[in-house]
């Protein structure tokens, strides 16, 4: 049966809705492992938003056509 906290009967959260020493434990020989390969992932994203954005900032646009600002059309007069 389920609590109206969603952790159930779980051995791995205290009462208080704190990690358990046996979560703890469980998790310690992965936290390393994701560190790294978290933190070379973040490394990754940085890296490839800075060279979009050098990429893109040293663009001039030089070779796009601006076409000319619209002409009026004659107005009609209406005698």
């Amino acid at each position: 049966m389920e609590n109206s906290s969603g952790f159930g009967n779980s051995s791995y959260y205290e009462r208080t809705h704190r990690q358990s020493p046996a979560l703890i434990r469980a998790r310690r020989p992965y936290l390393m492992k994701n560190a790294v390969v978290g933190s070379a992932i973040a490394a990754f994203a940085a890296g490839v938003y800075i060279y979009t954005i050098h990429a893109i900032g040293q663009d001039e646009f030089e070779d796009v056509k601006v076409p000319e600002a619209p002409r009026r059309p004659a107005s009609v007069s209406t005698k």
